[in-house]
């Protein structure tokens, strides 16, 4: 009897073999630990692509992976014949891998160009690779050409030629001036696709001599320019207006051949003046909605994904005010082979009969041709088990040791498809993968999925038992066809203990697993809706009933956001307060209790209003709705209707409608949408394979009614689903793996039952087939083997029972990373000074970083002190540089020290290797400041000042700079002195100081470098320690000590109280003397020639108007000068140079003055009033009278 089994991944290592009408069967599970010793014959897991365009510049690396059980040898065939590797020392291939290296560094790429092709075979089998085509790229110099320029008459046509040189692959074409700007290009001038440049008419504005098309070759990244083109346009026979006419293509008909699913590119070019419009269409149908595009100025139509529908008459039209002119293209679409059912690997018991089928199609028809273990079939011993027909190869009553790896190959003119498939004759007894005694939780009415993976060959047979009685296919039991056994709506009762056993005829095997049926859990007191006067008090109730096993978690939002973080929001373990009420709080709030396998939740909405005296009378929330009915039934959708209740004086707002799902969550009740408060009718869109059930509540000022009574169920029919996983992520989680995560749909999305994933994945830019598998009841799934950080392409797609559903969306993700190999090379240290260095590296190449380069990382660390030995050693220090930078500077180091670093590059995996240590010397800097400096005083005129070295030295000191200089009472500073002392020297004794003086001590220690920062220190010449000042030390800057207050000093106070009654009895004296006097002579000539300014003494003020002495206007010592530091003349002091030798001012024969004698007086009076200076002695004479 005929068996077809399917051996499907389940969990990243886990296969099952499944039981049908024909023998599919995809690949042996190689987990060791779950199925240590099974063999298996080789398999390609990674190969180059077909055609391979190398770099000359850089080795070539053909991969080529298998595996296998035992691990397959490899070798390779190049041109058709034995390519030995071993003879060739320029190739390597790795070790355990069918990967070949050739390094070409001293030679030739050209030499290795040719068709490559691996094997992989073990003692089960033959596998081959591809043929891969390795071709050198080239980017050849262009031919040399001499442009003559070109004249052409303002309006008419002109083509420039670009005529690139042929490259592999293909240059990318533009055109540019001198100055490497692009030309403007529009719907008059624009590039063809073959790189020429079209002008529909020429402008005056077209003269000039830098037209330059450039050709860029992007494997080599490499540009080759054309010599300049000259365009000159005249003037004096211009071309005429003109209707449209094709430039290209030429004529009024053409034929273009694309293949299925590559890219059209259909372009017309038309000259004509004005300027013509080309616009597209399809003769006899419409352009492809979805896939088509207009280039360069509508002249190029694109359409992408091509289909055999594609193909077809196209017609370009080019219209200006003349007329028109149109152009057909007749599209061939013509298909390179492709896959309609590729052949899968076969597990086949010894008897047991199965069959290889590689069905193919393309245009025109591929050939099909069949090898066994890489050698064609016609010419393989023959196998009387064996019967080929065509694209099938049928085998019966296989034996033990029977096993081969076959090859389809279908080719055509346009290309060619080979896949690998093994035959694997095993007999083995059942194992069940299935972990043991595990533990399903389901809610109470949901769906139960209890699994039972195995393997064995001929194909086991999965019985289920509960409590020891046999379970059977049907009722509320579902066994499908890979063991799982599935409860459709289960209940309490069907808890216990279940067992699976997997059988064929070299044994049984059991497992067993536990069904716990959890209680729902479920809202019994909704939050209510509520109007809330401001500055009240809001309370919403949310109680709860869960199982008594599962631990519920509360959550409460506020317009599905979180609560505001105010003291005003009080959570209970059932209910949430809201104190003192304001304007802001009002909004919908959602209470969500969550346990580990279900939630439920509920919300109400806060209405904040104004405090009124008196609330409103008579208002009440509306009664239910009654009498639901449905209606106008369809295939996705009902009629609902209802008849309202009594409002209770308070108008309906609106009417919320709800529907509960019997099929997938029995209870529960979900909103489907919301009608204003006049309508009675509802259109209602439905899901496929749901059991609706529908209610009313209605909803008023005050709050919302009790649900109406259900509706009648209404069943709609299943589907295929209408949607697919969402959150598709492709993330690698270590070096060989990449896990692919999905969030699955819901039981309402599902559209009907047997619900699965088909998760596809392939590496990204490699020719390679999508890898496939069909999951269910899972949201993740680890894909192994991979190679470290390389793109891939997933994607997930919803299936159930009734097909597939739509196309799913590609996802670009990564496998895992995996730390760098190789240490950054060619590390460069560059001393700037004594504290900062620069470093330069060379980057890692990005082959060796194995995933995302994040960066790389400088540590650098002080070995010693070229000076004095270092207490204990420094720990290192770390630069982070990120991206790509290759250089980077070290600050804060210490001058005249060794210093080492290394540097490593790093990624999202950790860090790769260390560079070598680099030791590199800080020159010699300024040192720091002395330390403990000091200054006491020995005696009345000397001082003694000490000091300690630099905490930091720095370098050898060469001696310290003393500079000292004193202070006078108004802190001015006196003239500086300074004193160069020897490197030994920690003290100095200064003598012949002044008596009773403050002096300011600034000291600097030196190297070769330089003086280092300031240390100041100011002492007087007394021996009294209060005066002592203490030190204010900034480095670079003196700082002032706080100054002494002599003022407060006793010999001070004494000296001064001794002086001021010296003057006060000299005063009494002058006064007394003066009154006893008459006139002077002077006097009574002055009496006698009165000047009409002169002004006599005035009682109230006590000023003299005649003379004063200029003794009496003499400043007292103790005044101070300006703070400008400029003596200023006292105005009000008489002296010779203003009466003696004034000019006009003489001496009488008396001795008095006479001329310009008071007018001056008068003037000077009047001036010394601003004066700043202390009062003269007369002055305050007269003020005691």
């Amino acid at each position: 009897m005929d068996r077809k089994r399917n051996c499907t991944l389940c969990g990243g290592a886990v296969m099952m073999l499944l039981l049908g009408h024909m023998t599919t069967a995809l690949e042996v599970p190689l987990d060791p630990k779950v199925l240590e010793g099974l063999p298996q014959p080789p398999t390609i897991t990674h190969q180059s692509p077909k055609d391979y365009i190398i770099d000359p510049r850089e080795n070539i690396i053909i991969h080529c992976e298998a595996k296998g059980k035992p691990h397959p040898s490899f070798s390779w065939t190049r041109n058709s014949t034995h390519f030995d590797v071993e003879k060739d020392s320029k190739v390597i291939m790795k070790p355990n891998s069918g990967t070949l290296v050739i390094d070409i560094s001293d030679e030739k790429a050209e030499a290795y160009e040719g068709i490559y092709q691996c094997i992989a075979r073990n003692e089960h089998g033959s596998a081959v690779s591809n043929n891969i085509v390795i071709r050198q790229s080239r980017s050849p110099l262009w031919s040399k050409e001499k442009n003559e320029p070109i004249t052409v008459q303002r309006g008419m046509s002109l083509v420039l030629q670009c005529r690139p040189p042929a490259g592999l692959p293909p240059p990318i074409i533009f055109w540019m001036d001198n100055n490497f700007q692009r030309l403007p290009q529009s719907s008059r001038v624009s590039q063809a696709l073959n790189g020429d440049l079209y002008f529909s008419n020429v402008l005056m504005d077209d003269t000039r001599n830098d037209y330059i098309c450039y050709a860029r070759f992007p494997h080599t990244q490499t540009i080759q320019q054309k010599q300049p083109i000259t365009v000159n346009v005249l003037d004096n026979s211009p071309s005429g207006e003109r209707a449209p006419s094709f430039m290209h293509p030429p004529g009024t008909h053409s034929t273009a051949t694309v293949l299925k699913g590559d890219t059209l590119e259909l372009e017309c070019i038309a000259d004509g003046l004005p300027t013509p419009d080309i616009s597209w269409s399809k003769v006899n149908g419409e352009l492809p909605s979805g896939r088509f595009l207009f280039h360069s100025f509508q002249k190029t139509l694109k359409i992408t994904e091509v289909t055999d529908t594609d193909g077809g008459d196209y017609r370009c039209l080019a219209n200006n005010l003349l007329g028109s002119n149109h152009h057909i293209i007749t599209v061939v679409v013509k298909a390179a082979p492709f896959w309609i059912s590729a052949p899968q690997n076969l597990i086949l018991a010894p008897k047991e009969t199965g069959m290889l089928t590689c069905r193919v199609d393309g245009n025109p028809r591929p050939k099909v041709t069949w090898s066994v273990n890489g050698v064609a079939i016609e010419n393989s011993p023959k196998d009387p088990s064996r019967k080929i027909e065509d694209d099938v190869i049928i085998l019966s009553d296989v034996q033990t040791g029977s096993s081969a790896v076959y090859q389809c190959n279908a080719s055509n003119e346009y290309g060619y498809l080979l896949a690998n498939a093994f035959v694997s004759v095993l007999a083995e007894p059942p194992r069940v993968l299935t972990p043991p005694n595990h533990v399903y939780s389901v809610i109470t009415n949901s769906r139960a999925l209890l699994d039972c993976a195995s393997f064995g060959s001929p194909l086991p047979k999965i019985t289920w038992f509960k409590d020891s009685q046999s379970i059977l296919d049907g009722g509320s039991y579902i066994i499908h066809q890979n063991g799982t056994l599935e409860i459709n709506v289960a209940q309490p009762l069907n808890s216990g203990k279940y067992t699976c056993m997997a059988s064929n005829n070299l044994g049984n095997k059991e497992n067993h697993v536990y069904l716990e049926v959890k209680e729902p859990t479920r809202i019994l007191k909704q939050p209510e809706y509520k109007v809330v006067q401001r500055n009240g008090v809001a309370v919403f109730e949310c109680k709860v009933k869960h199982d008594p096993t599962l631990l519920p978690t509360m959550i409460w939002l506020k317009d599905n956001g979180e609560l505001p973080d105010d003291v005003r929001f009080e959570l209970g373990s059932d209910s949430l307060t809201i104190h003192d009420v304001r304007e802001d709080d009002k909004g919908t709030y959602t209470c969500i209790r969550n346990t580990t396998l279900d939630h439920d939740s509920a919300s109400a909405t806060l209405t904040v209003v104004e405090a009124t005296p008196t609330p409103p009378i008579g208002l009440e929330q509306p009664d239910p709705p009654t009498d639901l009915e449905l209606t106008d039934q369809r295939e996705h959708s009902v009629q609902l209707t209802w008849t309202p209740g009594d409002e209770h004086n308070s108008p309906i707002k609106s009417f919320l409608i709800q529907y509960e799902d019997s099929l997938h969550e029995r209870g529960i009740w979900a909103n489907m949408t919301e009608v204003s408060g006049t309508s009675t009718t509802a259109r209602l869109e439905l899901s496929p394979y749901v059991y609706y059930s529908f209610r009313v509540l209605a909803l008023n000022e005050v709050g919302l009614s009790e649900p109406s009574v259900p509706s009648r169920q209404y069943r709609t029919n299943p589907a295929q689903p209408d949607m697919n996983p969402s959150n598709v992520k492709a993330v690698g989680t270590s070096p060989d793996s990449m896990t692919i995560t999905w969030k699955e749909l819901t039981g309402l999305e599902s559209n009907g039952p047997g619900l699965q994933y088909k998760v596809s994945w392939r590496q990204k830019d490699v020719d390679q087939d999508w890898n496939s598998l069909t999951l269910a009841n899972v949201s993740q799934y680890v894909v192994t083997g991979t190679d470290t950080f390389v793109p891939y392409e997933v994607t997930v797609q919803a299936i159930n029972d009734y097909g597939l559903g739509p196309r799913p969306e590609v996802v670009l993700g990564y496998s895992g990373e995996d730390s760098p190999t190789v240490a950054p090379e060619n590390v460069q240290v560059s001393v700037q000074n004594g504290t900062v260095a620069e470093v330069h590296w060379d980057t890692v190449p990005l082959s060796t970083v194995r995933g995302r380069l994040k960066g790389y990382k400088v540590s650098y660390w002080k070995l010693r002190s070229l000076h004095k030995q270092d207490s204990e050693p420094e720990k290192p220090r770390v630069l982070i540089f990120s991206g790509n930078e290759t250089e980077g500077h070290l600050s804060g180091l210490h001058p005249y020290s060794q210093y080492s670093l290394n540097i490593r590059a790093f990624n999202g995996k950790g860090d790769g290797p260390s560079s070598s240590d680099q030791h590199f010397l800080t020159p010699e800097g300024v040192p720091g400041p002395p330390a403990e400096f000091k200054v006491r005083n020995m005696d009345l005129d000397s001082l003694i000042v000490e000091w300690a070295p630099p905490l930091e030295d720095n370098g050898h000191l060469t001696g310290y700079l003393l500079k000292y200089q004193p202070i006078n009472t108004t802190d001015e500073l006196g003239p500086l002195k300074e004193l160069f002392l020897l490197a030994n020297e920690t003290s100095i004794t200064l003598d012949n100081l002044k008596y009773s003086t403050r002096y300011k001590f600034y000291l600097n220690a030196m190297t070769v470098k330089g003086s280092g920062p300031t240390v100041t220190e100011e002492a007087v010449t007394v021996m009294d320690e209060a005066l002592i000042r203490h030190p204010a030390v900034k480095a670079g800057k003196a700082m002032t000590s706080k100054q002494v207050d002599i003022a407060t000093q006793g010999w001070f106070i004494g000296l001064m109280c001794a002086i001021a009654l010296l003057i006060l009895v000299l005063l009494i004296v002058c006064f007394i003397k003066r009154n006893k006097g008459g006139k002077y002579p002077v006097k009574e000539k002055e009496d006698a020639h009165q000047d009409p300014e002169i002004q006599p003494m005035k009682e109230d003020d006590g000023t003299f108007g005649e003379y004063s002495d200029t003794e009496d206007h003499k400043p007292l010592k103790s005044s101070r000068t300006p703070s400008n530091g400029t003596a200023k003349k006292d105005d009000s002091d008489d002296s010779l140079v203003d009466y003696g030798e004034g000019g006009d001012g003489q001496f009488n024969e008396d001795g008095s003055f006479i001329g310009q004698y008071s007018g001056k007086k008068e003037k000077d009076t009047a001036e010394g009033n601003e004066s700043s200076e202390a009062p003269s002695p007369v002055n305050a004479m007269n003020s005691f009278v």
